[in-house]
């Protein structure tokens, strides 16, 4: 059945070391154990990534643990008349789980030091939190941030699905919709979150990958007249006949989609996109602002990424047929190919 919901609390791996019941679910309703996969240990990857958008500029924050390689990143973004954008990241050469990320999103914090980057990703009733201190973040100047964001009972998207590969698996939550407050500092300028108007979304993955992967993700949020508007649509990760990763979210419900397709344009990431629905629930366009590209070769590890920011505008319908009119709302589309 396309977009099997799970709905009883259970492990995510059988005693083979395969997913016991792939689908989707409206919370965390699998039981993660790192003990309990089959795959090498360098196979292992795992990771928190949270996204915060506010009015014209944007921060990224990521802590991983990928087997042989560890991937500690901040990004800053601003979508003013000149956008602009600056990632910088730390390596950590086989960490094999030594990072020790929590086997659930519910609890548990993470903290990453090494010196020059001091980072904490802490989970409190209802609220999560980001503290970081990055020196040298740019041309010598230091990033620093705090800030909150408020999850309340609501839900989410999770999916397990399986690679068609015997022990490989993908195991992620996508957490939209939280309203963020607090501020980040680069170059003498503070960025202020205002929870009015401004989101956070967590991207929570724990798994076991092939090792040539293409995928796409989009993800945005938005405030509708008072009412917290949210969406995630991507594909290529693993096989998804069981269900889509596909989904909307509006005052803290989600409303299931089907297949979404990306039309990114042949000749530029910055020509507008369009993406189309197979149940015709989320028509957009998608004028892009600002690409953030990167790329690395080493042979053996390869990736070649383009997270486009941009502006959204559509339609978006929910379970009911109630019909939401999206205009401009600032959010992300993504074309990812990595070997690693």
């Amino acid at each position: 059945m396309r977009n099997h919901e799970v709905t009883t609390k259970q492990l995510l791996l059988d005693n083979k070391g395969e997913i016991a019941e792939p689908g989707w679910a409206r919370s965390q309703i699998w039981d993660y154990k790192r003990s309990m996969i089959k795959a090498p240990k360098f196979r292992i990857k795992e990771w928190d990534y949270y996204l915060v958008m506010g009015q014209g500029f944007a921060c990224a924050f990521t802590l991983s643990d990928d087997g042989y390689v560890g991937l500690q990143s901040v990004s800053l973004l601003t979508f003013g008349e000149t956008p602009w954008e600056h990632t910088e990241t730390v390596l950590d050469v086989f960490p094999m789980g030594k990072t020790h990320l929590p086997e659930t999103s519910s609890d548990g914090n993470i903290v990453y030091d090494n010196g020059r980057l001091k980072m904490s990703f802490v989970k409190t009733e209802g609220e999560r939190r980001i503290i970081c201190e990055f020196e040298n973040f740019f041309e010598g100047k230091p990033f620093k941030c705090d800030i909150t964001m408020k999850q309340p009972d609501m839900d989410t998207m999770v999916i397990a699905t399986p690679w068609d590969k015997k022990h490989a698996f993908y195991y992620n939550q996508k957490i939209n919709c939280m309203r963020a407050s607090g501020s980040a500092s680069f170059d003498g300028k503070t960025y202020e979150f205002d929870p009015e108007t401004d989101f956070g979304t967590l991207d929570w993955g724990r798994g076991v990958w092939t090792y040539d992967n293409t995928w796409n993700w989009g993800s945005g949020n938005c405030d509708l007249n008072g009412h917290a508007f949210g969406f995630n649509i991507g594909y290529g990760f693993g096989n998804t006949k069981a269900a889509t990763e596909n989904i909307l979210f509006y005052d803290g419900v989600a409303h299931k989609l089907d297949d979404i397709t990306f039309n990114i344009p042949k000749d530029s990431w910055m020509e507008p996109w369009t993406f189309t629905s197979s149940d015709g629930r989320f028509e957009m366009n998608f004028v892009p602002v600002l690409d953030r590209a990167a790329k690395i070769d080493f042979k053996v590890i390869v990736s070649d990424q383009h997270q486009v920011f941009g502006k959204m505008s559509g339609t978006a319908i929910l379970d009911d047929g109630t019909k939401l009119e999206i205009k401009d709302m600032m959010c992300f589309a993504e074309r990812v190919h990595n070997k690693y």
